[in-house]
């Protein structure tokens, strides 16, 4: 009897629905950048110093990781289509209530808010992506999908240096409602969950609250003590060092408690893969090189050398440019994509 994973087909052409998540995707990694080299008229407009108008990126940044692992379960326990849809809502609502924030601390509990649903796309735009495509076509999609990830680093600081200089810096958030309205409703209409992904609805639903709190916790106070520590002295302060306690302890019970619990958020024996585990660590080498110079270049050419905000967006988008998207890269990084998802497929080689 054939597998109805490999005879469901989609009702539209999946290449219109790749579109459609790229387009989503695009969204949200646009996102990453584009603040960056709004945060000096950011803080002069709040009235807040440079240092803290970074929690702008890190308040972002927190709560994007914390949804990014567990993606795939909450897929699965509301349905991925849904929880894309709701991701898209919570991003577009969110970057709204950005624009209009009338201080530093309402702009920062709404940045949390919007990584909230931002931390969903990417990995549901792949596992998508990873359905919806034939194997002997998935690395087609996903070098179509990998173009929003160089096109977006590329254009995001430009576009957001010339919407500061030229309107004002509430305009980068703005910018996400029309895109995000019309993948809203592109997604609704096109996406749909395959027959595996549909679970029995009498059966019980166990959260693990307990692998919740504990990865919140340690992502969290793991984040604030890397943004906050060079300025407070690191093991000189009774803050910093409270937060390395905290983080070390959470994150090691975690890795611990989702080990031995039957309804993990986070399937840790997934890293007895070697292809997996590497492009994790890959993945994690290049996240601390690529957001690390979107934050720092910026600050440095506006406050040190004088560039205006379209200037320093201009710098950091020439760097993007040499970047390339090859489709047999991204036909090996499928395999991880839906092993990130959590879902029952997995095509690790």
């Amino acid at each position: 009897m054939a597998d109805p994973v490999e005879i469901w087909k989609p009702k539209f052409n999946p290449w219109l629905i790749a579109v459609v998540v790229a387009l989503a995707a695009f969204m949200e990694v646009l996102d990453t950048s584009i603040a960056n080299v709004a945060l000096p008229h950011l803080a002069g407009d709040l009235g807040a110093s440079n240092d803290e108008s970074t929690w702008v990126l890190t308040s972002y940044l927190v709560s994007n990781a914390i949804v990014l692992p567990i993606s795939g379960w909450l897929a699965g326990l509301f349905g991925r289509k849904r929880f894309f849809l709701v991701c898209i809502l919570l991003f577009t609502l969110s970057s709204l209530l950005c624009g209009i924030a009338p201080s530093l601390g309402v702009l920062i509990v709404f940045r949390v808010i919007q990584g909230l649903g931002g931390g969903g796309l990417q990995p549901m735009a792949q596992a998508i992506l990873a359905d919806t495509f034939p194997p002997q076509k998935r690395g087609l999609a996903f070098a179509l999908y990998g173009i929003t990830a160089v096109m977006a680093p590329a254009i995001g600081p430009t576009l957001g240096g010339w919407l500061t200089d030229n309107y004002s810096w509430r305009w980068i958030f703005y910018i996400n409602l029309p895109v995000g309205i019309m993948t809203l409703f592109l997604v609704f209409r096109t996406v749909e969950d395959p027959p595996y992904l549909q679970r029995d609805k009498s059966a019980g639903i166990r959260v693990d609250y307990i692998g919740i709190a504990l990865l919140t916790l340690g992502v969290g106070a793991l984040q604030v003590l890397l943004d906050k520590g060079q300025e407070d002295d690191w093991f000189g302060s009774h803050f910093i060092v409270t937060l390395i306690a905290i983080s070390s302890i959470s994150l090691v019970s975690l890795v611990v408690w989702e080990l031995h619990t039957k309804t993990p958020i986070i399937d840790l024996r997934m890293y007895k893969s070697f292809n997996f585990a590497m492009a994790n660590v890959m993945m994690f080498v290049l996240g601390v090189l690529f957001f690390s110079s979107l934050v720092l270049v910026p600050q440095f050419l506006q406050t040190l050398m004088g560039y205006t905000a379209e200037s320093a967006g201009l710098v950091l988008s020439g760097a993007s440019v040499i970047i390339r998207s090859r489709p047999r890269a991204a036909l090996r990084a499928a395999p991880s994509i839906t092993l990130i998802s959590g879902e029952r497929r997995v095509e690790a080689k």
